[in-house]
């Protein structure tokens, strides 16, 4: 799948297996950028973590409500999305949706517009599967990529708040106590 954009830039297409291993090595940056924000709620990165993200990218690839493109540069991936067609989901209070999951693009292709042609290409292929909206979750630390949906007409409608049970009991009041 290509953009209708003519402007010069990577191309957006499907992602294949032969794309699994830089995808692998791209998601395991994703895991290190948002332990980097907060290591309590995020994932840590193990040195497995560049397979494992491939293989789970991998089974994807033929998923029937998901789909994963990739920006190609020049013959090298440099980025890539992965989102997902859901129905009702009454634990989020959202009727049916695309999801967008994953955009991360290579550190050294940011601010460049990569990421804007992922993101614009995943909503077109999303619409085009009938998908009434889409929604994504983003790090709360995460300004640049908040300032790249923001600018793709996403807007906040939700915010996740994260306690460890194991912390010091809060103060008198709280109505668990």
């Amino acid at each position: 799948m290509t953009l209708p954009d003519s402007a010069p830039g990577p191309i957006v297409r499907r992602a294949t297996a032969a794309d699994l291993p830089t995808i692998g090595h791209l998601g395991a940056l994703l895991v290190e950028e948002h332990h980097a924000f907060d290591a309590r709620r995020f994932l840590a990165p193990r040195p497995r973590t560049p397979e494992d993200y491939a293989s789970f990218i991998g089974r994807q690839l033929e998923a029937p409500d998901s789909v994963v493109l990739v920006a190609d540069g020049n013959g090298d991936v440099i980025g890539y999305a992965f989102a997902t067609i859901e129905g009702y989901d009454y634990m989020a209070l959202r009727g049916p949706a695309g999801v967008l999951q994953d955009v991360i693009v290579a550190p050294e292709h940011r601010g460049f517009g990569v990421g804007r042609r992922l993101v614009a290409a995943t909503l077109a292929y999303l619409r085009s599967r009938g998908a009434p909206r889409a929604v994504l979750s983003t790090a709360a630390r995460n300004g640049p990529a908040q300032r790249l949906f923001e600018s793709a007409g996403f807007r906040p409608t939700m915010i996740e708040m994260t306690r460890e049970l194991d912390d010091a009991a809060p103060a008198a009041g709280e109505p668990w106590s």
